[in-house]
Parts: C-alpha cells; structure tokens; sequence
C-alpha cells in the first residue's frame, strides 16, 4: 500500500519539476502512465498556474477578457492561438495583453490580421470581440497564408479572394473569392453587430464548414465547402485606431 504521505510529496515534487518543462514536454509526459496523465489533467493544478502567470501578459490576466475560459490550462492554450505579431499587416500591432489588435489610422487602407495556429482537422471555435468602431467595413472570419493582409482602398479584403471567407458584420453580407455570397444571418431584420458582443467562430474541419453564433445563439451555417487546407481565424479593418480581441475556446460544445 502506498504511503499518502509519501504519495502527496510525489505530486509535490512534480509540481515543481513540471513547472520546468515546455508545453511540448507536459503534452509527452501526460502520456507517460495515467498516474501522471490524471495529475496534468487538472487544468486548474499549479503546474498550469505557474506557466500561466509566468508566460500570460499581465494585463490580459486582470481583464475580463478570458472570462469565457475559465481554468489556466485553457486560458494559456487560448494565449498560444491569439493573433500573430508576425502575420498581420504593417498597420497593425498587437497590444500588450498579446489577444487585441490595433490598427493604425492610416488613410485609404484595409488592414488585416491571423492567429498564430490554423487548422486543418477537428473542430474548434473562438471568440471575437470588435472592441472599437467598425467603420465601413468590418470582416471576421478565416483564411488561407496565401490570402493578403493589406490593400489600398476601404474594402472587404477578407473574402476578396479564394483564399479567405468573411462576414462583413457592418452589412451583415457573406464574402468569398471577390463576391457577396448572401445576406448573414438568415433572419428577417436581422440585427447589426454592436461594439463590444462577442461573436463565437465555429470552425468544422470535419464538415468542412464555418458558423457563427451571437449571444449565445447560433446564426447556422455561412460556409460550407471549405477546401482541405490549413485554415486561419482572421479579420480585417478600416477604421483607425479600431481593436479587435480573439480568444481560443477549443472544441465547440454540441446542443
């Protein structure tokens, strides 16, 4: 039989040598026996804790940004999905808090943004929040690399091409390869977005479709037919100074 006592400083001496490892390393260590699966499967324990106080930015911490994920694990996962210094256009930083982008007032341009990871099975969803004006136009959405990030003019850039598929939310219009694919969401008078909802994004790499949902409504199907490619949340902006926050919620929960 095995010693409680002896038992409760095993999981404390993993806590501590967890609290060293990347998230690569927890992933393989959670496979190594269900002792160890079970202890890395409490996302609220403080081995999740300390790599979230550790690698989240502070001021995402203190928000309510991340109310909608509520333990460490899932608001870390949430922080390595948010949008990508790297891939966004020139216009468009990201803030401090690493899950809002703001874009610079520069005249007579469209500006957009990608996450960090795309995807090309499984289903996932997000969030996204217009925290500013929208201005004329107003895409959320997803694309391809190949898709562009900037372009001169005010314009749809998201679902300029065949590389992206967008929701102009400022005309409630579909868009897809340069076209306006019908009106979104199927609803007679349906409501304008208003500045500060969130929007839930459900990607169905299995249906190959793309949903919304609203106040916790689900609007139905916009997409359907997506290619097998690697699909990235996106958005794109014209109004100056406008933000946009996306926070990673993991696989959709049915019903």
């Amino acid at each position: 039989m095995v010693d409680p006592v002896a038992a409760l400083c095993n999981f404390n001496v993993l806590e501590v040598i967890f609290s060293y490892l990347d998230l690569n390393d927890l992933s393989r260590c959670s496979q190594v026996c269900r002792s160890w699966h079970h202890f890395l499967n409490d996302e609220n324990s403080d081995v999740w804790r300390w790599h979230c106080l550790h690698k989240l930015p502070k001021e995402a911490m203190k928000s309510d940004l991340l109310t909608s994920v509520s333990t460490y694990k899932t608001k870390l996962r949430a922080y390595f999905h948010a949008w990508s210094p790297n891939d966004c256009s020139r216009n468009v930083y990201i803030k401090p808090n690493g899950f809002t982008l703001h874009r610079n007032p520069v005249a007579q341009s469209t500006d957009a943004a990608r996450a960090k990871i795309g995807f090309r099975h499984g289903r996932h969803a997000w969030e996204v929040i217009w925290e500013g004006p929208l201005g004329t136009v107003a895409v959320i959405g997803i694309s391809t690399k190949d898709a562009a990030l900037q372009c001169h003019g005010y314009v749809a850039l998201l679902g300029s091409d065949d590389q992206s598929w967008g929701w102009n939310l400022v005309e409630n219009h579909l868009l897809h390869n340069g076209d306006m694919q019908g009106s979104y969401p199927l609803l007679s008078n349906a409501p304008k977005y208003q500045v500060g909802e969130r929007i839930r994004v459900i990607l169905d790499c299995d249906d190959n479709t793309l949903s919304f949902e609203k106040n916790y409504e689900f609007l139905g199907v916009a997409f359907r037919g997506l290619p097998d490619k690697k699909l990235y949340p996106t958005v794109s902006a014209v109004y100056g100074n406008t933000e946009v926050s996306m926070v990673y919620l993991g696989t959709p929960l049915d019903g």
